[in-house]
């Protein structure tokens, strides 16, 4: 089978590899459609390297279909739609016992530990289908709109972090396809006023398509002023970052009312920092928290979701790439040019 794998920094490769082959208890599942997560920018530029194996087949976001069942599989059928939940948690450690099973501390993953969705065929391992990991996708969504099912489901995880209510003040800092999955569902919840910002023009104006009611070009006009104006001077109730950029914790903190709350969505680059002034957080009583992966119910929140029609898919993908097109794919998404890189197999 075909499939780009991923042998280090800048080096992924289209390669001529083995189809996998299961036992009695796994699934080969056909890959119809992946997609290009921020997080696959990081590991091909060598920014994440946690639970990355070289070489092998990254991409966590996939849907396709079910191309072989293990004699001893239940409750699946050859050519069921299907997408994959790729973190698999272990069901015993602490944070599994106290609803943190998106933090499991012997998690695995698709896409990580096991090979991924950047391939024709994937293998769905035993400890992923007995934890549940492979979801039957209603008829009525589309593989094309059924690939955001996970991304959108971390930021149903950020938004429940974050804490946002009817009525709120929310800005988003990021225009990319996870910021505006954080406008959709700050509206959903009932955020009276998203306010984004975001350098890139397309972006801006898909973020309006997307329920935005300001968007602001932060090197051109000043985001702290247009947060007050709309606010009375107060600040936002809420801030989510959708960009890891360290060196904007601090003004991100300072846009907040007093008692409001900073999400920091975003994964980072280990060991780049960013300072804080504390007094920001001590005086202003603001509350900073983080938002890692999903649940497993977040997931099929976030289909039912999709398959509602409550989330314009549309304003978040860009079509038309092959699996030969990855790594433009992948830069593309890197450098904006984009939205989310949608790989059709």
């Amino acid at each position: 089978m075909k499939a780009a794998v991923f042998h280090g920094p800048n080096d992924l490769r289209m390669e001529e590899v083995n189809k996998p082959v299961i036992n009695e208890h796994e699934i080969l599942m056909k890959v119809n459609v992946s997609a290009i997560c921020g997080t696959d920018v990081r590991i091909y530029e060598g920014k994440k390297t946690k639970g990355v194996r070289t070489p092998s087949i990254i991409g966590h976001e996939l849907v396709g279909t079910v191309e072989e069942k293990g004699a001893e599989v239940t409750g699946f059928t050859v050519g069921e739609k299907v997408g994959v939940i790729p973190v698999i948690p272990c069901g015993r450690c602490y944070y599994c016992m106290n609803d943190r099973e998106n933090v499991c501390a012997n998690r695995t993953a698709i896409g990580y530990e096991f090979d991924g969705g950047f391939a024709e065929y994937v293998k769905i391992p035993k400890i992923a289908l007995q934890s549940g990991n492979l979801v039957k996708l209603p008829d009525n969504v589309s593989l094309e709109q059924a690939v955001i099912t996970e991304p959108l489901a971390c930021c149903l995880n950020g938004q429940r972090k974050a804490n946002v209510n009817m009525g709120d003040t929310v800005v988003v800092i990021g225009g990319g396809p996870i910021g505006l999955m954080h406008v959709q569902l700050a509206k959903i919840a009932g955020a009276k006023n998203v306010i984004l910002s975001e350098p890139i023009v397309h972006r801006r104006d898909k973020a309006i398509l997307a329920g935005a009611d300001i968007t602001v070009n932060p090197e051109t006009d000043s985001l702290e002023t247009i947060v007050l104006d709309s606010t009375d001077n107060l600040g936002a109730d809420v801030v989510i970052m959708a960009i890891g950029v360290p060196a904007l914790v601090n003004s991100c903190a300072k846009l907040l009312k007093k008692g409001g709350t900073l999400n920091l969505f975003a994964g980072f680059t280990k060991g780049v920092l960013g300072e804080i002034d504390p007094n920001v957080i001590h005086y202003n009583e603001i509350n900073i928290n983080g938002t890692s992966a999903l649940t497993r119910s977040d997931y099929y929140n976030s289909l039912s979701l999709i398959a509602s029609g409550q989330i314009n898919t549309e304003v978040l993908t860009t079509t038309g790439y092959k699996l030969e097109d990855i790594q433009k794919a992948i830069l593309d998404v890197r450098n904006g040019n984009g939205m989310k890189s949608v790989i059709n197999i």
